[in-house]
């Protein structure tokens, strides 16, 4: 299941966490908007146990974020901390 977002969601999510709504390749934007649809599939995904192909894309949104944390943690790491901490990732 595809998770479709209206602009507004995306423009606010980038606005908050990019800087700017137009900035929709920093890094930290794009790691907030995979944890938003990360969210939003794992909330489909309760509610239908046997949709696989959704959970196959769950998964590949995850891998996907894992290596964007990982790149944000080699170039900025104060960076990296202080998002993880607004995202409520890590515990």
């Amino acid at each position: 299941m595809p998770v479709y977002l209206d602009e507004g969601k995306i423009g606010e999510i980038f606005k908050e966490y990019g800087g700017s709504e137009k900035n929709t390749g920093s890094t930290e934007g794009q790691i907030a908007l995979f944890t938003y649809k990360i969210k939003m599939l794992s909330e489909h995904l309760k509610e239908n146990k046997k949709d696989h192909s959704c959970r196959r894309s769950l998964l590949k949104m995850v891998g996907k974020r894992r290596r964007l944390l990982n790149y944000l943690s080699r170039k900025d790491l104060e960076g990296y901390r202080a998002l993880i901490t607004k995202l409520g990732l890590r515990k």
